[in-house]
């Protein structure tokens, strides 16, 4: 399996996420040495839990089938950006990468935290020897997944805001 192979089962997960009530349709799996030790999409709204995102889930049910808390030299892919949390729970597990599809210029604003910091660009710098980040794998199709950056989206349904 390759980067595109496992981005197509987060897209996979995404699509199921879209189609279950209180679930949404941001996926995510993680592996490692070939091996995928979970898979999950975004559940806050099923959960009633903010912190349900795809990754923290998924991160989750990884480290429950291992027993551990520690997902050295996993990688873990998600179909959008990961978000500053998601981020940082990657970097406290020992996730060695992440491949994400969508980035930001990809979707609408609505999907991040702030507007106006990045933190791919942060973990880029203040983490650079503790993860490693690829983005853009399958970033079109990811994209399609979520409302674009330029619809018109009513205030009232706009997530994260």
């Amino acid at each position: 399996m390759d980067d595109i192979d496992i981005m197509r089962r987060a897209m996979a997960q995404a699509r199921q996420g879209d189609r279950k009530p209180g679930a949404n349709g941001i996926g995510c799996v993680i592996v490692r040495n070939g091996e995928i030790l979970a898979e999950g999409f975004n559940e806050v709204d099923l959960r009633h839990d903010p912190t349900a995102h795809a990754e923290m889930v998924t991160i989750r049910r990884a480290c429950e089938k291992l027993g551990a808390s520690d997902l050295r030299d996993a990688t873990l892919y998600s179909t959008l950006q990961p978000c500053g949390m998601c981020s940082m729970a990657s970097i406290w597990a020992k996730v060695r990468r992440i491949v994400y599809g969508a980035e930001r210029h990809q979707v609408h604003e609505m999907y991040f935290e702030n507007k106006h910091f990045n933190t791919t660009d942060f973990i880029t710098d203040a983490f650079k020897d503790d993860i490693s980040l690829v983005g853009g794998v399958l970033g079109a199709e990811c994209a399609k997944l979520y409302v674009g950056p330029d619809e018109d989206v009513p205030e009232a349904e706009r997530v994260n805001t």
